[in-house]
């Protein structure tokens, strides 16, 4: 690969994207925040004309390493047109600008693609039942791809996502123990929290490489979000603090989430010779470099 575009490159996933690149690669930056360190602000990526524009300007792509989206989960349930735009259309008019420059496309997708009633890792050709419009739109925008650029294509599964930089759990819960004597903390939503310090080298592993379809792309493992948050403190060696367990319906949120969203991601290890790191020790090495 000659010439790479990232979208959403101001992003938690996307900036880490940037930093991983090959040696040899150029990368192309985009992203609608105004403020974006990227090379091409401000593109719609849901609009065929400016994403035309974007390929003829700043092109040819080899491939596409696509990771814009709307992730307000909550916000989505009353913002759904905005929601679809971004996560289904976006998707769209991109599938179809790599199909006509023959570029492949690596689109980030999502665990709520799921309704979270399994009691096992999720194959990567489970059926789907997304529970949120956040899981709806994000799904729809995953069959927009493959619908009119299958061949050319691979959609990344994700889920629990830290890193670096950006707003995230292990972020949050250092925040909140500044100032807290006491937490608690869902203890009855499963899944299996995923670095950018792991999943963006193994995006580009899956640009490199000719396979198509539907791959899951997380951590080694699972946890609860009360397992993950006690395991973040043990790590940062914070004291004093007291942390308990609590259910989902002591917290109601406006869009639901799946209760067991752990991801079979054996067909990327296949891929790429080896499996993503166990999340602890994925947990360990962000803590130990930031």
């Amino acid at each position: 690969m000659k010439r790479v575009l990232v979208t959403g490159a101001s992003g938690m996933l996307g900036s880490q994207l940037l930093l991983d690149a090959p040696v040899g690669c150029v990368v192309v930056g985009t992203d609608l925040r105004p403020d974006a360190p990227v090379h091409v602000p401000g593109v719609d990526l849901a609009e065929p004309a400016a994403v035309r524009a974007l390929f003829e300007a700043h092109g040819p792509f080899d491939a596409v390493l696509h990771c814009a989206a709307w992730t307000a989960v909550d916000l989505a349930e009353e913002k759904v047109a905005e929601a679809r735009r971004a996560n289904a259309t976006a998707c769209e008019v991109l599938a179809s600008a790599c199909a006509r420059a023959g570029a492949r496309l690596v689109a980030v997708s999502t665990d709520f693609v799921f309704d979270g009633s399994a009691t096992s890792p999720y194959a990567h050709d489970a059926p789907t039942s997304p529970v949120s419009v956040y899981g709806l739109t994000k799904l729809e925008g995953e069959q927009a791809i493959l619908r009119l650029h299958g061949g050319g294509s691979a959609i990344a599964r994700t889920q629990w996502l830290y890193g670096p930089r950006g707003r995230h759990f292990p972020g949050t819960m250092l925040a909140l123990a500044k100032d807290k004597k006491q937490l608690k903390v869902v203890d009855d939503q499963i899944g299996s929290p995923t670095s950018t310090l792991e999943l963006s080298p193994a995006l580009w592993d899956l640009a490199r490489s000719r396979e198509t379809g539907v791959f899951h792309a997380a951590c080694e493992g699972e946890a609860s979000w009360f397992e993950f948050a006690c395991e973040t403190f043990h790590l940062a060696g914070v004291s004093g603090l007291e942390v308990s367990p609590c259910t989902t319906a002591e917290f109601p949120r406006p869009a639901r989430r799946p209760a067991y969203s752990t991801l079979d991601c054996s067909r990327l290890a296949k891929l790429r010779g080896k499996p993503m790191a166990h999340w602890r020790d994925a947990l360990a090495r962000y803590i130990k470099e930031t």
